[in-house]
């Protein structure tokens, strides 16, 4: 079976107890419900990971093949990882970079994101929903080079 990977990045699991009016009253897992009932609707396998060190994010990114995509929301490590950068460039699936709040309109240094280049495309300030964004383009994306 097809599937889509989705990797948290940093921190991500305390979400439900950061600054709400950042990142939402949802906790990772309220997210990653929603996820999960996205990828049944398009009958497709998805595997969600929350990783808080950019070795295990580097090492998963390293493993995919042959998935639909990944959509990736490397949190913190955006601004500061070529590492994490160089392993999204090195794969072929497809990959989404998301993040919940709009990094645009906070500090001056979340605005520089290092992986972005690497990316097929970028969802940011959506929430939870920017999630099921990238894995709606991934599926679509994923049909029309399969000519289904």
């Amino acid at each position: 079976m097809k599937k889509i990977v989705v990797i948290h990045g940093p921190n991500l699991n305390l979400l439900g107890q950061r600054d709400s009016s950042v990142y939402g009253d949802l906790t990772l897992d309220d997210i990653n419900v929603k996820i999960m009932d996205s990828s049944a609707q398009y009958g497709v396998d998805c595997e969600i990971v929350q990783f808080n060190s950019e070795v295990d994010i580097i090492n998963k990114i390293q493993s995919l093949k042959k998935e639909i995509g990944l959509v990736i929301n490397p949190a913190a490590y955006t601004h500061t990882s070529v590492a994490i950068r160089d392993a999204i460039e090195a794969i072929t699936p497809p990959v989404i970079e998301v993040h919940l709040s709009n990094v645009h309109a906070r500090e001056d240094f979340r605005h520089t994101s290092l992986t972005a280049s690497v990316c097929k495309g970028q969802i940011l300030g959506l929430g939870w929903q920017g999630y099921v964004l990238a894995m709606d383009y991934l599926m679509r994306d994923y049909l029309d080079r399969n000519g289904t």
